[in-house]
């Protein structure tokens, strides 16, 4: 209690259990404060006339119920202390306290102090989530002039700067894509003619497939199928290659 000397309001809420003590417990409170000392019952303790925020001191000589936490908490100034006494050994009022929006409870003996936060109840602050945005020239700057960087000509071989060529390329004037027209005239309908007479049939007429995936394409075969790189087919259709895939790459 010498703890609270030099505080300027004080509510002492009493309940049924000390009324015959009463006066002389706010008497030796305000003895002890050097103020005078308003007093309040725990059961009008909702219909007080007190306004918000007007005390820095809430003395109760029991717990309260937890349906009066709320409105002591309004009562008490920001920062104010709530004091309370005979509080039972196996009680868990310290954790009901912080779920009712009290800070730093204090346990001493049989007796427990808590405070208000040092905000109103119902207050609010701005805040700026703005970001500054960043420049760009220093995000992207190289501290170390001597910082070793890679020549992009070195990515190429001589093999990708060689030009493809131009015959690979023909496409037909009149479908603008690598198929011929019904009249061609400009050797494009030959060139695809000798290309279909250069694949090699693949006989698959005793493919056997025990996964049952090796007929539908590489998207379903499995790593070690001997049909891999083959395109989807029918069993006992012939699968026609060009004769340059049939040749080792080594």
């Amino acid at each position: 209690m010498e703890n609270f000397k030099g505080l300027k309001s004080c509510l002492y809420i009493w309940s049924q259990d000390d009324s015959k003590i009463l006066e002389e417990n706010v008497n030796k409170l305000s003895d002890i404060i050097g103020t005078k000392t308003a007093v309040e019952n725990i059961d009008r303790l909702s219909q007080t006339a007190h306004p918000n925020s007007s005390f820095e001191l809430v003395f109760l000589s029991s717990v309260p119920p937890t349906t009066s936490y709320e409105v002591i908490l309004k009562l008490l100034k920001p920062g104010g202390k709530l004091f309370l006494q005979n509080v039972p050994e196996t009680s868990n009022v310290a954790a009901e306290l912080k779920l009712q929006g009290f800070v730093n409870p204090s346990v001493s003996e049989n007796s427990i102090t808590s405070e208000k936060p040092n905000y109103e109840v119902g207050s609010s602050v701005k805040l700026s989530f703005a970001k500054k945005t960043p420049d760009v020239a220093a995000v992207w700057k190289i501290d170390n002039d001597e910082e070793e960087t890679i020549d992009p000509d070195e990515l190429l071989d001589e093999e990708d700067k060689v030009l493809p060529d131009p015959e690979s390329l023909r496409v037909c004037g009149t479908t603008g894509k690598k198929k011929a027209c019904k009249n061609c005239s400009c050797g494009l309908a030959e060139e695809l003619e000798a290309e279909k007479k250069n694949k090699t049939p693949v006989d698959t007429a005793n493919a056997k497939s025990s996964c049952g995936s090796c007929y539908l394409g590489d998207a379903f075969r499995c790593s070690t199928c001997p049909y891999l790189g083959m395109p989807a087919f029918k069993p006992g259709e012939k699968v026609e290659l060009a004769g340059n895939l049939l040749k080792s790459d080594i």
